[in-house]
């Protein structure tokens, strides 16, 4: 089994995320991709987060009808701050027949060494750096001192290109705590379990 791992907050999920999911997952011959909402993201610990029940439950609106992208609740579950190496640890021990392939945007790969136990993290799963049409190649620079030579050519390999779409999680809260239009921006259910919820009316992040 081929499987890719896509983390983030998803405060909230947007088109962005399940267009770079499933350009990987064609890219990359992947099986399934799992989104994995965090509890607490380790670089965004002031951040005010839509509580972990919404978030995941916003994937499961977002990703029905779709078996081959699925939301994952593995780090919520855990709680506290979610560190990659140890939901990719936990992942590889209860599949371990599978090949496990990290989907980061362009500007993670810079952060990477930042990371908790990074060269473990390249041990666990093979990184898959996507950047936007027209953007230029990713730096690798930053990887060079966590893996092989042979292994980094490897990751080059892997780097996936996918339509530019200009969205992120802190317009579309900024237009929710406004009360503007959030339609084409994310799925209809999730716009609609947004406006019910009255999720990020009071914050203006």
């Amino acid at each position: 089994m081929r499987l890719g791992i896509f983390g983030g907050s998803f405060n909230p999920v947007h088109y962005g995320h399940l267009l770079l999911a499933e350009s990987c997952r064609e890219a990359c011959l992947l099986d399934e991709v799992w989104l994995v909402p965090a509890a607490v993201p380790p670089h965004k610990q002031s951040a005010e987060l839509a509580p972990g029940k919404a978030r995941l439950e916003m994937l499961e609106l977002a990703l029905a009808g779709n078996e081959q992208l699925r939301p994952s609740a593995i780090e919520l579950e855990r709680g506290g701050v979610s560190y990659t190496v140890e939901t990719l640890a936990r992942i590889a021990e209860e599949n371990p027949g599978a090949s496990l392939f990290l989907l980061m945007g362009a500007d993670s790969l810079e952060d990477l060494p930042t990371w908790r136990e990074p060269e473990r993290i390249c041990t666990l799963a093979t990184p898959v750096v996507v950047r936007r049409a027209g953007s230029p190649e990713p730096d690798f620079t930053a990887m060079a001192p966590l893996v092989s030579a042979e292994r980094l050519a490897e990751i080059r390999r892997w780097q996936v290109e996918m339509p530019l779409v200009e969205l992120s999680s802190t317009d579309l809260r900024q237009r929710g705590a406004a009360g503007r239009s959030l339609r084409y921006r994310t799925p209809r259910p999730v716009e609609k379990y947004i406006e019910t919820h009255k999720l990020y009316r009071m914050s203006g992040e």
